[in-house]
């Protein structure tokens, strides 16, 4: 069982801090990805894990077994980098071999001239030579194995990084950003194979992306990495649906949430862009509170009477099934997105004035110091604008 198990890690880089208290735990044969913008912290945790770093606090186990303190290649993880890391003098087979020649082959039957004269030698070599051709055969790049990396395309490049993890028949996949330096569409037929990939192995992926489109379709769970601090866990529509923390919920949507300042009233009640939403808390009349409202949350049109947040269309763009309307407000100084079904183009004309509601619980309230209010134990949902 190839579980792992995070501790209290810490990394400093002079008085920096790059890791902060960072606990977690990753079942065997899961794909989690780690999320977050550059410089959070997220490669530092992967190469921590590989055993390229060591954290200056806390500790790391891998299938029950403390790994602190031991060499990368005493781990039984393999990684794939950003870069993909080939050596270009070599070829894809030659590339993809070298692990396993560093692992089951001596230093002198490594030698280019009389090793090959040494027992064990040739019988070795060739049980080398069928793995990497069979883990070549899967990747659909056998053919390619006489090649050199400066004759292979972005994509095959990165099916011979994976390859050559894979041949190590690793317990643990670590992937730092493997997609990064492909074109969207490559990125997306990637983001299916390596699915597929991770579902025929069975192992654990351990995953660092700052594409949130790649964490939402790989991962079995996110987590979600700012300032070295992990900020939370969970299902990918749990992390979009169901935020913990203003920060997640800003950095996790595309187009970006729209984020309203609010303020409690008498009574609790919530006012934003000078309208009394339907929702009461717990706080002080007068505390500062935040809104967030997800583009998709939006309906066209006020209803039964209720108030509707107006204002006036600014531009629109068109995504094919979808419209991202921008609106200049009533009451706001940044403007609204509303994504809404391409059926209402004729609707949503630049410069019209538009109506748009939201139903009571697809709001979202965060406190002063971005902690998300829950419904239910801090916020009540009354009769308001709109049912």
């Amino acid at each position: 069982m190839a579980e792992l198990s995070l501790s209290n890690l810490t990394k400093n880089y002079g008085l920096t801090p790059v890791l902060r208290d960072v606990s977690l735990d990753i079942a065997h044969g899961e794909f989690l990805t780690l999320l977050g913008p550059s410089g959070c912290g997220k490669s530092t945790l992967l190469r921590i894990i590989a055993g390229l770093d060591v954290q200056d606090g806390g500790s790391l186990s891998i299938g029950g077994r403390n790994v602190d303190g031991l060499r990368p290649r005493a781990r039984d993880v393999a990684m794939v980098f950003q870069s993909y890391a080939l050596y270009p003098h070599m070829t894809v087979a030659a590339n993809m071999a070298l692990p396993l020649r560093m692992r089951r082959l001596s230093a002198g039957q490594r030698l280019p001239l009389i090793g090959r004269f040494l027992p064990g030698t040739s019988r070795t070599g060739a049980e080398i030579d069928a793995a990497v051709a069979t883990t070549a055969n899967a990747l659909g790049i056998g053919h390619l194995l006489g090649r050199k990396p400066g004759q292979l395309s972005g994509g095959q490049r990165q099916r011979v990084a994976v390859g050559r993890a894979m041949v190590r028949d690793p317990t643990v996949f670590l992937m730092d950003e493997p997609l990064s330096n492909l074109d969207a569409k490559l990125r997306v037929q990637m983001r299916t194979e390596i699915k597929e990939l991770h579902k025929r192995l069975g192992v654990t992926f351990v995953y660092v992306t700052h594409d949130q489109a790649e964490a939402m379709t790989l991962s079995d769970r996110v987590a979600v990495m700012l300032d070295g601090e992990l900020l939370q866990v969970g299902k990918p529509q749990d992390i979009y649906a169901d935020p913990t923390d203003r920060r997640v919920a800003e950095f996790v949507g595309s187009p970006k949430i729209n984020m309203l300042t609010a303020v409690v009233r008498e009574r609790g009640r919530v006012e934003a862009a000078g309208m009394a939403l339907p929702l009461i808390v717990g706080q002080p009349a007068g505390t500062a509170l935040t809104l967030g409202i997800r583009p998709e949350a939006f309906q066209l049109g006020a209803r039964d009477g209720k108030d509707a947040f107006r204002g006036r269309v600014r531009l629109v763009e068109h995504l094919g099934s979808d419209l991202f309307v921008h609106l200049d407000a009533e009451g706001l100084e940044e403007p609204l997105i509303a994504r809404l079904p391409v059926e209402q183009t004729s609707e949503a004309a630049i410069g019209r004035m538009l109506e748009m509601t939201v139903a009571p619980d697809r709001l979202l309230v965060f406190d002063k110091t971005g902690r998300r209010l829950r419904p239910s134990a801090e916020i009540v949902t009354v009769r308001g604008y709109v049912r």
